[in-house]
């Protein structure tokens, strides 16, 4: 399966597509998986377990990823007064996430539901640069295949360890912001299949609609943003990237 980001990583690329494939055969997805960080069935069952846990519950401020696996999240955030950010899907704007909450939707006659929708988030909400920003309580990421060990990929392309490299770098996310995914079973997988890279960001938990996995990850943190890894494309792509390598 060709996606804009193969070939980057073989095993990975491997992978991806056997989970894409698992989730096409048993229908386990929500629409077509390939290429995406697939919406999955029961993805409203794993945003309710999610909104449970204490991290949810003391958490004011939320960052989500814009896929379409995460509406229910998102939507759950902004039904309990968090303020929540959403990235730009490809980090296209130098401000490069949107800062959305129940008041204002309120105010301009939106919808939670709708709202929760990244194409509508987009044109209500604020865009933010990362100086306008408050830290961050805990951080959901899009993956397609996690590990039991806090092991993660995403499609490839690596926005979601770019984003979190850049907030750590403005000092808005920190050693111990929890970093949560919301995915069906079929996406775990054993430890072993799901190699880290030193810039790759661990999971702290992964939820299902079945269970709840706190991963207790041994994996360390990047620090801040690896310039000699970004890519040229990245650069070329990612008006922001070049923005804080000028400074």
């Amino acid at each position: 399966m060709e996606t804009d980001w193969i070939g980057y990583h073989h095993e990975k690329d491997k992978l991806r597509t056997e989970i894409w494939s698992l989730l096409k055969q048993q229908a386990a997805s929500v629409g077509d998986p390939f290429g995406h960080i697939p919406n999955f069935v029961g993805a409203e069952l794993a945003a309710e377990k999610l909104a449970s846990l204490s991290i949810w519950e003391q958490a004011k401020t939320i960052k989500c990823n814009p896929d379409s696996a995460q509406i229910p999240v998102r939507m759950r955030a902004l039904q309990d007064g968090k303020r929540l950010y959403m990235a730009v899907p490809r980090l296209t704007d130098e401000r490069c996430f949107v800062e959305l909450n129940a008041e204002d939707l309120q105010r301009q006659n939106v919808s939670i539901t709708q709202g929760a929708i990244a194409r509508k988030a987009l044109a209500c909400g604020k865009l933010v640069s990362f100086a306008e920003m408050e830290p961050i309580d805990l951080v959901i990421v899009g993956c397609v295949g996690v590990a039991r060990n806090g092991g993660r990929t995403g499609k490839g392309a690596g926005f979601a360890d770019l984003e979190l490299a850049m907030l750590q770098e403005f000092g808005l996310v920190e050693i111990d912001t929890p970093i949560v995914t919301t995915v069906h079973s079929l996406q775990v997988v054993a430890d072993l299949r799901l190699p880290m890279q030193a810039h790759d960001w661990a999971l702290n938990w992964i939820v299902t609609a079945e269970e709840v996995i706190e991963t207790n990850t041994i994996y360390p943190r990047p620090i801040g943003l690896n310039w000699d890894i970004l890519r040229q494309e990245q650069l070329e792509q990612i008006p922001i990237l070049r923005k804080i390598r000028r400074f």
